[in-house]
């Protein structure tokens, strides 16, 4: 449905990767690997299509496109070590660690988070859109977005590194906010900031920002939903990463709250509820609600 700019996407990977004499080949190698393994390029997407939504060129939204990327790859580096998750698969390959090692995955991983804000810092033009997008990515992937959403949900799983303040937390209610709380910082947080980075660049006002990120808030909860759920109903060979996890490792997850259909049922809702927040939009936002269905509609 979005080949055409995840090409665009993936091109621009080839600009911003090109071989360097003061990078170490076996570092580049490993970034490379992670980086050209595939995926659905949603987070790189959602930029261009928030530009383009908001009456911008896609084209000069480039560069924050792949820095999302870049953020997110070296997220599912790190996430599938010995120490986080400890997958062996990711995309149907090998994870970095194991096809590497797991220090140069961790260097691999680094290299591509501080990448990701050399080029937006760089390339996006004015420099006060740059420093705004900048600022977006850093929330969205910090201590109180994406790193402390992972936090979260390790402690969920680990109860010997889970706060004092999670006590207590074996009602319905609690375990839903905690949840929510975990996911909305894991998976949201990056999404939301991907529609706003691409409003900013195409110099879209407050109103439409704003509108832009609840968008994003709600997509974020259902993506999550319909990855809890294609860890219970997905096929492994489509997914590329081992199925049925999280309810080995006792992960808090939507359908062990809510069963199956409530979990569906609330993922619709929340889809539902994005597409109406962009009305406004007119048919300028149909591409974005159409991959707010693609959503629910993945088998992968």
């Amino acid at each position: 449905m979005f080949d055409e700019f995840r090409k665009i996407v993936e091109e621009g990977f080839e600009r911003y990767l090109a071989p360097s004499d003061d990078c170490p080949a076996r570092l580049r190698e490993s970034i490379r690997y992670s980086v050209e393994a595939g995926g659905k390029r949603l987070r790189p997407v959602m930029v261009l299509l928030a530009c383009e939504a908001c009456g911008g060129d896609p084209t000069d939204a480039i560069p924050a496109a792949v820095a999302i990327e870049f953020i997110h790859t070296y997220s599912l580096i790190h996430d599938d070590l010995p120490a986080m998750d400890n997958d062996d698969l990711r995309r149907g390959r090998p994870t970095n660690h194991k096809q590497f090692d797991e220090a140069t995955a961790i260097l691999a991983g680094d290299g591509l988070l501080t990448l990701a804000f050399e080029i937006v810092a760089r390339e996006i033009k004015p420099a006060e859109v740059a420093v705004a997008c900048v600022v977006d990515l850093a929330s969205a992937a910090g201590i109180e977005g994406m790193v402390g959403g992972q936090m979260a949900d390790l402690q969920g799983e680990r109860p010997e590194i889970a706060d004092a303040a999670q006590a207590g937390t074996d009602d319905q209610s609690r375990k839903i906010a905690q949840l929510e709380a975990i996911h909305l910082r894991k998976t949201g947080r990056l999404l939301r900031s991907a529609l706003t980075m691409g409003g900013r660049i195409a110099k879209a006002d407050k109103n439409t920002i704003e509108m832009l990120d609840h968008f994003g808030k709600c997509i974020g909860l259902a993506f999550q939903i319909a990855d809890d759920l294609l860890d219970i109903t997905g096929d492994a060979a489509k997914m590329g990463k081992g199925v049925r996890k999280d309810a080995e490792l006792g992960k808090l997850t939507y359908p062990g709250l809510w069963g199956l259909e409530e979990s569906r049922r609330r993922a619709r809702s929340l889809i539902d509820e994005a597409c109406r927040s962009i009305e406004p939009l007119g048919d300028r936002g149909l591409r974005l609600e159409a991959l707010a269905r693609f959503v629910l509609e993945r088998d992968h």
